[in-house]
């Protein structure tokens, strides 16, 4: 039986089966927020949301640093049912007032970079598809979307159980914020009890591997594969879903 989350669950983003973007005019996937710690200790936070409508899914995230509440980062992506990607925007809401947008133009993806008001905007273009998955800094609703398109693509259910090649399976990532393009892949790793909020959860872990090291991704497949917890591998990093 090929893989039909977002039919059964009503939870992954319409790219997965987009045949769906006829349901209700809108539909909240995900939304919450993400602890960041290092070293135990709180340094920032990311407030998200997914939605979906018939035109397509728009996903938004603001990250706030808990030492500075000028240090704020806001970001939304836009999506089409297909699974193209509309625009992109960023924007550092501290005194620098950078920004940025992303959006495909002829066989390109094109970025607009200001890194003030008074400055004149960079162009860079980027030869990659419309349906190169965001994985930019900071955004971990990104990893969770990228997460969703891996088993969308290359995993299916048998006997209610989440059945996935041994290989890994290879995106092309694009990084807005270094204006920059990376090959990432990802790979089931079977299950693993993690403590979530004090409780002992059973959850599926993707390693997600990128040129900076590894990404431990798990997922709640009772709970319409939400992103639960991240942990950095060797610098003391983990992502916790509040």
């Amino acid at each position: 039986m090929k893989w039909t989350i977002l039919v059964a669950l009503g939870a992954v983003c319409a790219w997965t089966v987009p045949m769906m973007a006829k349901e209700a005019p809108s539909q909240q996937v995900d939304s919450g927020s993400f602890g960041v710690f290092v070293n135990g200790q709180r340094v920032a936070t990311e407030t998200f949301s997914v939605e979906k409508t018939g035109e397509g899914s728009t996903i938004s995230s603001q990250v706030k640093a808990e030492a500075s509440s000028d240090a704020v980062q806001k970001s939304e992506l836009k999506i089409s049912p297909a699974g193209e990607m509309l625009r992109y925007e960023w924007h550092d809401l501290s005194a620098s007032k950078a920004e940025l947008t992303v959006a495909p133009k002829d066989q390109f993806l094109v970025e607009h970079v200001s890194t003030g008001p008074s400055d004149k905007p960079l162009v860079q273009p980027f030869l990659m598809p419309s349906s190169t998955m965001v994985l930019d800094n900071n955004s971990f609703v990104q990893r969770e979307l990228l997460a969703w398109r891996y088993l969308g693509s290359a995993c299916k259910q048998e006997g209610g159980k989440t059945q996935c090649p041994t290989a890994a399976a290879q995106f092309g990532v694009l990084v807005p914020q270094e204006r920059s393009s990376m090959s990432v892949s990802l790979q089931v790793a079977g299950r693993e009890k993690v403590k979530v909020k004090g409780a002992e959860r059973d959850l599926l872990k993707v390693v997600l591997k990128q040129e900076s090291g590894d990404w431990n991704l798990y997922l709640d497949d009772q709970d319409q594969f939400k992103l639960m917890r991240i942990v950095v591998a060797g610098n003391s990093t983990e992502i916790v879903r509040d």
